[in-house]
């Protein structure tokens, strides 16, 4: 794939107004080689698809033929369509998957436009649904990914047919001191990248992280060399939680540096009918560790659905 068949007009220098940008140009020439790196390993996808929103166009790929409700994949924080490699022939065996580059992270879409809460984040989601042809998606995300599927089932329910959360960050619980410490590290540019690298491998299980790896080259290169302007959208309150109508299936890493994993299951399962569970071995790369569990838990879980 040519880098400039994939982005949508990226925003290079910094713009006016709070909206995410790469710093510079060798900058985005060092992402853009790794995302063409990373996209080269993945299933080649039946379909790519740019899908203009309030907030900005979406670079979205189709994997398998299309024609049932989908399942869309909404990627973790500075990750975009190549951290699913694990994943994705998995799950294209059950349903029609879409994954979708998020507004606001470094990856193949481009934000525009500010912004500002949970709702603001569920409007692109919804439009970015809308613009695949399909009335309704099941929503599949990872740690703030997930976080995007649950504001979008509170704010936008008629377009989310179920939402699967793989470790939501910032939505059960509140975060640990260890993953701030990782996002306050992930905000210095000039961070070495030993450094940087020792702070992925943390979140991750304490794998092995470097350059010889294409999602740690990805994600290290948008912590980078990419300017976020993501929101922290505020925690569901218990209200909300038991107010949420859209079937949830909720699985939490044992050993995830991210939050209290039995306090956040907890919370998770005021939501009515939710099905909760705690996997005690894995950690907050539950989605690369677990792929093939992962993919019979959705399908079980999404059955007549």
């Amino acid at each position: 794939m040519a880098e400039d068949s994939l982005f949508l007009d990226p925003t290079i220098g910094r713009p006016a107004g709070k909206v995410g940008y790469f710093a510079d140009r060798p900058g985005f020439d060092r992402f853009a080689a790794a995302y063409v790196d990373g996209m080269a390993l993945l299933p080649k996808p039946d379909a790519m698809a740019a899908i203009s929103t309030s907030f900005g166009p979406v670079r979205a790929y189709r994997f398998g033929p299309g024609g049932d409700i989908p399942v869309v994949l909404l990627s973790g924080r500075q990750a975009s369509t190549p951290m699913w490699r694990s994943n994705l022939a998995s799950l294209a065996e059950q349903r029609t998957v879409w994954s979708v580059d998020s507004i606001g992270e470094p990856g193949a879409s481009t934000q525009h436009r500010e912004l500002t809460d949970g709702a603001d984040q569920a409007s692109w989601v919804a439009e970015t649904i809308a613009g695949l042809g399909v009335p309704r998606a099941h929503l599949l995300g990872v740690s703030i990914g997930a976080n995007l599927a649950v504001q979008t089932a509170l704010h936008r329910p008629e377009c989310t047919a179920s939402i699967t959360l793989l470790d939501p960050a910032n939505t059960f619980a509140s975060l640990s001191w260890k993953m701030i410490v990782v996002s306050l590290g992930s905000a210095i540019p000039m961070m070495p990248a030993s450094l940087r690298n020792k702070l992925l491998s943390w979140i991750s299980g304490g794998v092995p992280v470097d350059e010889s790896v294409p999602e740690g080259r990805l994600i290290a290169s948008g912590m980078k060399d990419y300017r976020g302007a993501q929101p922290l959208p505020a925690r569901p309150t218990e209200d909300q939680l038991r107010a949420l109508t859209v079937p949830t299936l909720a699985l939490f890493a044992g050993r995830s540096i991210v939050h209290d994993s039995a306090k956040a299951a907890a919370t998770a399962r005021l939501i009515p009918g939710a099905q909760v569970e705690v996997w005690p071995d894995a950690s907050h790369a539950i989605n690369g560790e677990y792929p093939e569990r992962i993919a019979r838990r959705f399908a079980e879980f999404t059955s007549g659905l």
